[in-house]
């Protein structure tokens, strides 16, 4: 048998050995075999310093990562607390939801339902990355709902207070 006629079949995924070298014994014969390259269903190989582009019985797939994909959360809260937000035309108008700007714990609530607030008011005190951070009210209106209490953990982007008028 002609080394450069080989056919290998497999059953393993061929990409998971490029690069790696082997050493097989056949017929009491010694060969050092590393495989350089893969792509599709042709391999190319090194036996004993020789290249070879050997063709395997099966075409090779690459095994894919699953990716996350986490859909963007867009804090309500911004750096500028005095400036008014305008809602979508379609939006109910005068209500509005204040969001967690970073994962993190409810250190204190500083509203409680029925309350009046104008923009800037401070709503929560929110610890993040060991930083304790102000959530600030962006629009005027009456505290219609709280969806936190001290101590809860919340995620970027996870509602915190129902804002109305």
């Amino acid at each position: 048998m002609e080394l450069k006629d080989l056919r290998l079949e497999t059953t393993s995924k061929i990409k998971e050995y490029e690069m790696k070298n082997f050493n097989f014994t056949i017929q009491g014969n010694k060969y050092d075999v590393k495989i350089l390259d893969v792509e599709d269903n042709i391999a190319e190989i090194e036996v004993n310093g020789t290249l070879y582009k050997v063709e395997v019985d099966r075409k090779i797939t690459a095994t894919k990562t699953p990716r996350l994909i986490r859909s963007v959360a867009v804090p309500s809260t911004e750096s500028v607390p005095s400036q008014l937000k305008t809602s979508a035309p379609t939006a109910p108008k005068g209500t509005g939801f204040i969001k967690s700007p970073l994962p993190g714990v409810i250190l204190d609530v500083h509203i409680k339902e029925g309350d009046r607030v104008t923009p800037g008011t401070k709503l929560i005190t929110l610890e993040a990355m060991k930083m304790e951070n102000n959530i600030n009210a962006d629009k005027a209106g009456v505290i219609k709902s709280l969806k936190v209490k001290k101590g809860d953990s919340v995620l970027e982007g996870d509602i915190l207070i129902e804002i109305g008028e």
